[in-house]
């Protein structure tokens, strides 16, 4: 008995974990927005938990702006993850993506805002962490950067290196198959 996996069982299953994902990211986003603005406008209490135990209570005594400057860094890097599987689930929903036609402009335009969010991904994890660092040179006791979020600045910064090749190769696939359909 042989079993077969279709590309199209394979899109199936991936636009399902897509939705897991999205789902998951805008919870996180949201939960981090909702502490954000529980702790500025009804209690800071919150702040020794503020997203997955990372304690910013010493922080948010020290100075409200820098405790602000940091949640800020860690929404704006919540909303560009949950942002890309919008955009990755658009891809499945609005049927851009073709098995028979798998060059479109359309893919490579969405390749390439995933690449430029990744970027930008980057960008706020390194500032973020670059902030952190400084923080901790100033004695304000922080968590590390895995609890804020911040991390890996440097593994978002490659792929997104590699989604600006994967779209410049999506590119030349769309002028072979422009070029194939115009010899049949």
């Amino acid at each position: 008995m042989k079993i077969e996996i279709s590309a199209k069982h394979i899109l199936n299953v991936l636009q399902v974990l897509s939705w897991i994902i999205f789902i998951g990211l805008c919870i996180e986003a949201g939960t981090i927005i909702f502490n954000l603005v529980y702790t500025f406008a009804v209690k800071p209490i919150n702040t020794d938990n503020f997203w997955q135990g990372a304690d910013l209570s010493d922080l948010y005594r020290h100075d409200h702006g820098h405790f602000m400057v940091i949640a800020l860094f860690m929404v704006i890097v919540a909303v560009m993850k949950a942002i890309i599987f919008y955009l990755i689930i658009k891809l499945f929903v609005d049927k851009k993506l073709s098995i028979s036609q798998p060059f479109t402009s359309k893919l490579r335009k969405i390749i390439l805002n995933v690449a430029f969010l990744t970027l930008g991904i980057s960008f706020f994890s390194h500032y973020g962490g670059k902030y952190v660092a400084w923080m901790l040179e100033q004695k304000i006791e922080m968590p590390d950067l895995i609890k804020l979020d911040l991390y890996a600045a440097d593994v978002w910064f490659f792929m997104a290196i590699i989604l600006f090749v994967i779209a410049e190769v999506v590119k030349r696939g769309i002028e072979i198959q422009t070029e194939n359909d115009l010899t049949i």
